[in-house]
């Protein structure tokens, strides 16, 4: 029997580390955390000063049987959990579950998993971090006293299985109000006029130092320059450089994947988990810019190997996120030399991310050169027309890695201009003046929204991927495309001494993977807003958070911390659980023009929807998927009562469309057949409903159903996960050595008292 247990979080972990400890050393996982509060009532006694109670989970109770019969064999046994808040507390709960003492457990941590971090680690290890654990503690019961406090606050006053959380609500709360940002927002266009310029034989393109509100405007200023002749005025050039961008933390990573890999923050973080706990990068949850002195000197060595001593400059970021406490270096490869490790597709190109800016960040300035033009007209010398772009003189880091931006509003690319000096001719080529709309706030995506968050000190490297999971679970937001619009704008060419108008279209407005509130979203918003402003407040989950960053330095106790921000939300609470609201949540959006009645949204058992109120007859229609209860407009509302709608007939019956608790449907001579999810029941034609119809016919006619005399009422049918037997109203799976075409009646019985037997037993 080993004399040495190491318990970590995962069995991949588990697995890695076992590489580098000998044979005294048994590897196990604990899968997470193994306690957790308890789910009767709020699982924390409030008047015992917030003294959390827990339990073992179910599904971890036998992993815990394990455990305790394995460390009470073992001479030592190393907790090696991760080396954050969340790590820490799960130490100390396998110290306290498996009865474990000082005599008889060490602590280790490490910020990589390779051969000699774990070597260290045992040879330095620790006691449990109980500051860290108390601000693990001190998160997990505040957001326990919040969420079933104010779920069922939700159920009551809006619509029942709601839920809310601290951070979950204030995220919401930034996409609804960039939501409405965006509905209040009125577009208006202007004339930006851009010239073309032939100099020494080189077209130049320069904007012109005014823009014009109207065609008007912009046609005048054409017919002012038509006569103009047009000279350089200046050249300005100015050396400049670019430096690299730090290597990641948790918030940067997700952002750049998500721009350059386009991956969601849950993805990133599952793919750079499996990097991390199979040894090929440091700890994934960081908000620090520090490398090691050994990793800055490895990588100095591989960029000199790789591209020259030119390349080289050593940089050491200082972090400058509020409340950096997780991690102590930023994610970076565990070896710099090893720059395409065996790893499956998705994992490869987010390593491949991982080592480019790791190793940019050790690398030389770019040096650039910027260069203005200005082209002035002699005739009109309050005019005037400029050309940028910039000469790369120096490549440095770009040579292997250049950031990516989450600005979408740049349309100007800098271009090399030509080597030209004062007072050379500029000859018009043409002048266009073309309208542009100014564009509203951009909605987030998923990695906008973690920088905001991050901005705003909302959340932490452990949390926001979590969040922003739960917020679409939840229904609460959703993360969608949709397509652009056309529009029409209008541009005026001057050439060849005339001026011609050019009708141009343009798209806008389409969304790529962006994040919108949905309906209920709004609704629960608007309320918590309403009534309990204070935990919605940006600077208040900050400070929170920062609270929580004072557990861990020791420097605030946790219970009193619970007790101080109980003591205002309980009451908070209280009183509107007694407010006596009969009024839910409402819209008018118009009046019916035929029936002359309004038309009312509102929030249902079932989710968001339109009534016509006052009708002898109820008349409702649910919202469609991608409506907002708050933006949706009269035209829309209406067309919402189209449903159901008569396609047509086929088969001597009517086909007609609708909407059903389970989503729409076409139903033909009394059967009904489920749309699907790229079918809109206001748009579908009868040619598709028919293709439902008969695919549906097919699929029944064709479905395998198989009886036998012996045993009356058995049925053998093939379903979704494979054969299996039907009686008695119970199934029972048929093994893959069994043909279920020439399965005996003696081998349905046997299949059938095995199955029984277990679970009698």
């Amino acid at each position: 029997m080993e004399n040495n247990l190491v318990i970590v979080e995962s069995p991949a972990k588990a697995k890695t580390i076992k590489k580098f400890l000998g044979d005294d050393f048994l590897v196990k996982s604990s899968y997470g955390h193994i306690r957790d509060l308890s789910k009767k009532n709020l699982g924390i006694n409030v008047d015992e000063n917030f003294e959390p109670e827990y339990e073992i989970p179910t599904d971890k109770k036998k992993i815990v049987t394990e455990l305790k019969k394995i460390a009470s064999q073992v001479k030592t046994v190393w907790l090696a959990s991760d080396e954050d808040r969340e790590g820490e507390a799960i130490s100390w709960h396998l110290s306290e579950v498996l009865k474990l003492n000082d005599s008889n457990y060490k602590r280790i941590v490490f910020h990589e998993i390779t051969e000699t971090a774990i070597q260290n680690a045992i040879k330095n290890p620790r006691e449990i971090d109980f500051n860290l654990v108390n601000a693990q503690q001190a998160r997990r019961i505040l957001d326990r006293i919040v969420g079933f406090t104010l779920s069922p606050l939700l159920w009551k006053k809006i619509k029942p299985s709601l839920s809310a959380g601290r951070v979950q609500s204030v995220a919401v709360k930034l996409i609804v109000e960039r939501e409405r940002e965006i509905t209040a927002f009125k577009s208006k266009s202007e004339y930006k006029v851009f010239g073309f310029f032939d100099i020494n034989g080189v077209i130049v393109r320069a904007e012109l130092n005014k823009k014009f509100k109207t065609n008007k405007e912009a046609r005048e200023f054409l017919e002012n320059v038509k006569a103009d002749d047009f000279f350089v005025g200046d050249v300005i050039k100015k050396p400049g450089k670019k430096s690299p961008s730090p290597p990641f933390t948790t918030s940067t990573l997700q952002q750049e994947a998500g721009r350059k890999l386009g991956m969601s923050v849950t993805q990133t973080m599952k793919f750079a988990q499996g990097l991390y706990e199979n040894g090929h990068i440091t700890y994934m949850r960081t908000d620090s810019v520090n490398l090691s002195g050994l990793a800055i000197n490895t990588i100095k060595s591989a960029v000199i190997n790789k591209f020259g001593e030119e390349y080289s400059k050593v940089r050491q970021y200082a972090t400058k996120s509020k409340g950096a406490q997780e991690a102590h270096e930023a994610i970076r490869p565990t070896y710099v030399d090893n720059e395409s490790p065996e790893l499956g597709k998705q994992e490869q190109r987010l390593y491949d991310l991982i080592w480019k800016r790791t190793v940019a960040s050790q690398m030389a300035d770019a040096k650039i050169e910027r260069t203005i033009i200005v082209i002035n007209s002699k005739e009109n010398s309050k005019y005037e027309f400029t050309a940028t772009g910039e000469i790369v003189s120096f490549d440095g880091f770009l040579k292997l890695y250049m950031e990516s931006s989450d600005d979408e509003t740049s349309d100007e690319k800098q271009s090399v201009l030509p080597d030209v000096v004062k007072n050379t001719a500029a000859i018009v080529d043409r002048i266009e003046a073309t309208e542009k709309y100014d564009l509203p706030p951009y909605r987030f995506t998923e990695a906008s929204l973690v920088k905001k968050m991050e901005e705003l000190g909302i959340g932490r490297p452990s949390t926001y991927a979590p969040t922003i999971t739960t917020i679409q679970q939840r229904e609460y937001v959703v993360k969608e495309s949709r397509p652009a619009k056309s529009r029409d704008v209008g541009q005026l060419v001057y050439k060849n001494n005339q001026i011609s108008e050019k009708p141009l279209s343009e798209k806008f407005g389409g969304e790529a993977n962006k994040l919108f509130p949905t309906s209920m979203g709004v609704v629960v918003t608007d309320y918590l807003s309403g009534h309990f402003e204070e935990i919605l407040d940006y600077n208040f989950t900050a400070q929170i958070e920062q609270q929580f960053d004072k557990i861990a330095d020791g420097k605030l106790v946790w219970n009193d911390m619970i007790k101080k921000f109980y003591g205002g939300f309980n009451s908070k609470v209280e009183a509107s659980l007694k407010e006596k609201e009969n009024k839910k949540w409402e819209r008018e959006v118009g009046v019916h023009p035929e029936k002359g009645l309004p038309i009312i949204l509102k929030i249902g058992k079932y989710g968001p929807y339109a009534s016509i109120e006052g009708a002898e007859k109820p008349t409702y229609a649910s919202l469609r998927k991608n409506q907002n209860i708050e933006s949706i407009t009269l035209e829309e509302g209406l067309d919402l009562f189209k449903l159901p709608r008569s396609l047509g007939d086929y088969e001597d019956g009517e086909v007609v469309v609708s909407l059903g608790k389970y989503g729409p449907y076409v139903r033909n001579n009394s059967a009904f057949y489920s749309l699907k999810k790229e079918d809109d029941p206001y748009e579908i034609t009868l040619e598709r409903a028919i293709e439902l119809i008969e695919e549906k016919k097919k699929i029944v006619k064709e479905a395998f159903s198989r009886t036998l005399e012996e045993i009356p009422g058995l049925k053998i049918l093939k379903g979704r996960y494979g054969p299996y037997i039907s009686f008695e109203k119970k199934n029972y799976r048929i093994p893959k050595a069994s043909d279920p075409e020439t399965i005996t009646a003696e081998e349905c019985k046997l299949i059938i008292e095995k199955k029984n037997s277990k679970g009698s037993k």
